[in-house]
């Protein structure tokens, strides 16, 4: 398993596939194995994806001070894999949580990003987050869903501060816009591959510093795309708007029909979206 070595002596693997120019993907979750990005619906068969198991996950050694789990802490893990492969730059897909990571790579390190896309991406970085109303404004959306009032309450749950295990298994169906066979796998293998306590520390306090972000991306010179999906509450399409208007270079594109894994709900649309940013190399202005 290729892998490099952190700068506190953390073993971290990633991953190959596809051929192309190098996208480094970073895995959301948070701290969840890469391995559940698959190949984001075939886009490997347009660029060489780069995904790293963050440290904890997958592959990737437990490092000795657990506190280093927090996000900001991780920003040189993703800044050792850029000089591993010795790229000046590089195109850098980021997924759910790992969209503050991402973030945060950029307000520290600009010049190393070619292009940013953020993939139904978090926000707290730049103190945007995602409320209740949020969450609310999805179940108003899949009353018709065959599996809507089993999962319903567990959702609520979830969000309410006093969620089970069982309650995360039967919400599952509200993070994916069609709960099929392959939804239902994906869903299946998220506690195996991911690191509960390092999550609990992945955003703990001390993480972010909005204001600050803020200040330094305002200069980003590279393009950012942010998608979201039509039927994601984190983030809703109008939450993803106003986070693309903090980039002074950004592009939103709601993919119909999608929820948080945009690439299992229609792969075609989800890779031609990405793969048509990434080759374009510039944005439309918002509006």
């Amino acid at each position: 398993m290729p892998a490099l070595t952190a700068a506190d002596g953390t073993e971290l693997a990633y991953h190959i596939t596809g051929e192309g120019k190098p996208l480094l993907c970073l895995p959301g979750g948070p701290m969840r194995a890469s391995a559940y990005l698959g190949d984001l619906g075939g886009l490997s068969k347009r660029r060489q994806l780069v995904m790293l198991d963050l440290r904890g996950t997958g592959d990737s050694r437990v490092p000795r001070d657990p506190a280093t789990y927090r996000c900001d802490r991780q920003v040189d893990d993703v800044e050792a894999l850029r000089d591993h492969f010795g790229w000046d730059s590089v195109d850098v897909l980021a997924h759910s949580a790992s969209g503050d990571l991402a973030i945060l790579y950029a307000a520290r390190y600009p010049r190393r990003i070619r292009s940013l896309s953020l993939i139904t991406a978090r926000a707290r970085a730049l103190g945007v987050d995602f409320t209740a109303e949020h969450r609310r404004e999805i179940v108003a959306l899949r009353t018709a869903e065959s599996w809507f009032e089993a999962a319903r309450d567990a959702y609520e749950a979830i969000w309410s501060g006093s969620p089970t295990d069982a309650d995360f298994d039967a919400a599952a169906p509200f993070f994916y816009g069609r709960w099929d066979a392959a939804a239902q796998a994906h869903a299946a293998a998220d506690a195996e591959q991911t690191n509960e306590p390092a999550a609990d520390v992945y955003a703990s306090p001390g993480a972010f510093d909005p204001a600050a972000t803020r200040a330094a991306i305002a200069c980003l010179a590279a393009p950012v795309l942010v998608l979201a999906g039509e039927l994601d509450s984190g983030p809703r399409p109008h939450v993803a708007a106003d986070i693309a208007k903090l980039f002074p270079r950004a592009e939103l594109a709601v993919q119909a029909g999608a929820g948080h894994f945009p690439w299992l709900d229609d792969p075609a649309c989800f890779t031609r979206t990405v793969a048509t940013f990434l080759t374009r190399g510039c944005v439309r202005s918002i509006t």
